[in-house]
């Protein structure tokens, strides 16, 4: 294995900054990660030499884009593991993908069917389904979290049954870090014939989004957590459940024929991508994944775990901080309180030191609940963090409890 962490902050200009007269210590990757220059230089690049509406254009720089814009969605086939490119449909990120679902879900849902989501679920992953449910009339059923901060997999397989239509579960917690067993939690939907959709906002960070070995029916993620631009995103969906999937959003590219009073569809991917794409986006997005991609995974994934192990032991020995969420599997996410301050006043202060962190419930308010506390401060890695990052982290936490104290 190599890996040199030095190398790879070197290709993150935004990591030379400082903030407050501090040198930035960014550890806010599970909100969003930052852009290695290839992939910026991707975007300007597009912009610069082929911007052009996609597909229908009949001159040299439409080609161009449409070019470039259908090889990124090729990437992201790849990346995903996913059996044909047309099943890689664009949307503007995981929220938009999970949409796009569910208002096809709440028109196939009758009065006693039912759909499961969990307790840990970011609200894109739980308020959507709340939604469905109740304009179908049908039931919604969520899977609890045990004090260790992992979904109770015998209350999941009691929840499942004959009226089980859907399940939706994250790949791995925003807020814990819990990596799920999206597999297993599958197979086990498949016996009852549920249709499974994953929220990979978080997985696919890892490059753990092989839809074919997890199974699953839909797998949804966002580029700026994988180190790509924002406001662009994809949702993978099974070819025999995408064809007859009701649309949501109609305009342009999505529509084959249309008359004064009827209109059909067009194939996929082109029946959900309604209105113009993020042509520049798509395209900055598969350069952030063909960039991840060619990295050592192993060393990448041997790094991210010796970050969280030492952040947790210098966690576990700071008087007063309380770790929410101990699972035996789970990536480089340290959510915790701190009994002198509320988690607002804790990222303030570490804000004036340089230390950039995420507060409050991180749009996961059951969560927030079923732990009893207001909020966290999490502290969230990527590649390009280092010891001396948590280093720097600990000690703005000892200095904003003297003065919280």
């Amino acid at each position: 294995m190599s890996f040199d962490v030095l190398a790879i902050r070197d290709q993150f200009p935004i990591l030379k900054r400082q903030v407050n007269g501090k040198p930035l210590v960014y550890l806010d990757n599970a909100a969003t990660t930052q852009k290695p220059q290839c992939v910026i230089d991707e975007m300007v690049d597009y912009y610069s030499t082929c911007n052009s509406n996609v597909h229908r254009g009949a001159h040299f720089l439409a080609d161009q884009a449409t070019r470039r814009f259908e090889n990124a969605r090729d990437i992201v086939q790849q990346f995903i593991n996913a059996p044909q490119r047309e099943e890689v449909i664009w949307t503007t990120g995981t929220t938009e993908s999970i949409n796009i679902v569910a208002n096809g879900l709440r028109t196939l849902l009758s009065p006693g069917d039912e759909v499961i989501a969990t307790e840990m679920d970011h609200h894109a992953n739980l308020v959507t389904w709340q939604h469905a449910c109740k304009e179908a009339g049908a039931t919604f059923r969520t899977v609890p979290v045990t004090d260790a901060g992992e979904l109770d997999q015998a209350a999941y397989e009691s929840l499942l049954n004959d009226n089980t239509k859907f399940v939706a579960f994250p790949h791995v917690s925003n807020v814990l870090g819990t990596i799920n067993p999206v597999k297993s939690m599958t197979a086990k939907a498949k016996k009852v014939n549920a249709l499974v959709l994953v929220d990979g906002a978080q997985g696919a960070a890892h490059g753990w989004a092989d839809v074919q070995d997890i199974g699953c029916d839909f797998y949804a993620f966002s580029a700026h957590k994988i180190y790509g631009p924002m406001g662009i995103g994809a949702l993978w969906g099974k070819t025999s459940v995408l064809e007859n999937w009701p649309v949501w959003r109609t305009g342009g590219e999505m529509i084959a024929t249309v008359t004064l009073q009827d209109a059909t569809w067009n194939v996929l991917p082109y029946r959900f991508e309604a209105g113009t794409p993020n042509v520049g986006g798509a395209i900055a997005m598969a350069e952030a994944i063909r960039w991840f991609s060619e990295l050592d995974q192993e060393a990448v994934l041997a790094h991210e775990n010796a970050l969280l192990a030492y952040a947790t032991e210098k966690a576990n020995a700071f008087d007063g901080l309380t770790i929410i969420g101990n699972a035996k599997n789970k990536v480089g996410v340290l959510s915790f309180t701190l009994d002198q301050g509320h988690p607002a006043d804790i990222g303030f202060l570490l804000d004036q030191q340089g230390i950039a962190i995420r507060t409050g419930d991180h749009c996961a308010q059951p969560l927030m609940s079923r732990f009893d506390v207001p909020g966290t401060a999490r502290a969230s890695f990527s590649i390009y963090n280092t010891f001396d990052d948590i280093d720097a982290l600990f000690a703005a936490l000892k200095k904003a409890k003297t003065m919280l104290s």
